[in-house]
């Protein structure tokens, strides 16, 4: 007898095609993860190579003021006695991305995680109405004007008289009109020497309107003095005028030459030449023998002006071995850390003189007067 279970036969089962089913949805998965990576790599490909509007402010070259470069003399001094010198004078220097390079996201995650790299706009170094070839004249001139103030400055610390202060021209009706003339030179203002424009500008401004002074003058050679009342300032009612137009015209007794062995640009150097000229035409080492570097801008009334990049230059500085740093007062707020710093002592500094003065206390060991930028 023949037993069936069902008018209907079994399906046969086929392996391959269960397989299959299963397979399909974890290629297709599979496929859109691959796709989303590739998607992925290409978007950070392609970050990595934009450019960002920024530039990297790290730091850079430094140079000796009072040493030599290629066996030359950074500070050449002929027709007047030098004396030796000991130590280092160093001024300090930020790099900058060059005008004609890019910074990409490497560079800013880079800065971004290091202690002595920060980012900048790029309009705020390069303003987008200059070229290239503008920022870098802009730069050197910046730098020869720096030198020229340096020059004067660190002879005038010395004892030389280098800059006459010239009267360029008269104001119509001003007290000035008719007594001074253009050309004079002003030596004193009641009988105070002057040996810069600001000087002359400060000693007469701080007069009482009315006042009746005397400038001692030079003209076509000869010495003389005059008389001149003064009236008040149309800026400054409190503060006395005559009406002249004055310069500064640097005449040394002497040659005194700057040769930078590396290209620097920019204003900030102008502390460091100053000091070097001072010491190598005064006796004594003003170093001590001391590793020293700094930085600033100098005017020729011997004010020393802020700069950019401060940390920067303090870690070049710190690199390379220097235990002092000269700091412009008005930076002093923005040393971060580095007034905490055991390994370079940071001195504040507003003018010639107090960097001159600092200096000296720290080699005959009075450090206790000597102002640094935690004192704030």
């Amino acid at each position: 007898m023949a037993w069936w279970y069902g008018s209907r036969r079994a399906a046969p089962f086929h392996p391959r095609t269960c397989r299959d089913e299963i397979i399909e949805p974890m290629n297709r998965r599979s496929i859109s993860l691959s796709v989303a990576v590739m998607a992925l790599t290409i978007l950070v490909g392609v970050a990595l190579l934009v450019p960002v509007p920024y530039v990297v402010m790290s730091p850079g070259l430094t140079e000796n003021t009072i040493g030599k470069f290629d066996g030359k003399e950074v500070i050449g001094i002929e027709g007047a006695k030098t004396y030796p010198t000991s130590g280092r004078l160093d001024l300090t220097t930020v790099s900058v991305t060059s005008p004609g390079s890019d910074v990409r996201l490497p560079d800013v995650l880079g800065a971004w995680w290091s202690a002595e790299r920060i980012l900048l706009p790029r309009e705020v170094v390069y303003p987008p109405d200059q070229s290239v070839q503008q920022v870098e004249e802009e730069n050197q001139t910046q730098m020869l004007g720096s030198m020229d103030s340096a020059r004067a400055v660190g002879l005038a610390q010395a004892g030389v008289d280098a800059v006459k202060v010239k009267v360029e021209g008269v104001t119509p009706d001003a007290p000035a009109d008719g007594v001074l003339q253009e050309g004079d030179e002003i030596v004193a203002v009641n009988s105070t020497a002057i040996g810069s424009t600001q000087a002359a500008v400060d000693a007469i401004s701080t007069i009482a309107p009315g006042s009746r002074i005397a400038l001692e003058i030079v003209r076509s050679g000869s010495s003389q003095e005059v008389r001149v009342t003064t009236a008040p300032s149309p800026e400054d009612a409190a503060q006395s005028r005559v009406g002249v137009i004055l310069s500064d015209d640097f005449d040394p007794p002497f040659e005194v030459d700057i040769e930078l062995g590396q290209e620097i640009g920019g204003p900030s150097a102008g502390l460091m030449f100053s000091l070097g000229i001072y010491d190598k035409l005064t006796p004594g080492e003003l170093t001590g023998g001391a590793h020293i570097a700094g930085t600033g801008t100098i005017d020729v009334g011997g004010r020393v002006g802020e700069i950019g990049g401060i940390q920067q230059k303090i870690a070049g500085a710190r690199e390379i071995g220097a235990t002092i740093f000269l700091v412009p007062a008005g930076d002093c707020a923005d040393v971060g850390g580095f007034a905490d710093d055991e390994e370079i002592r940071l001195v504040k500094v507003a003018t010639m003189d107090d960097a001159v003065e600092a200096l000296e206390s720290l080699r005959a060991g009075d450090e206790s007067s000597v102002e640094g930028c935690d004192s704030q």
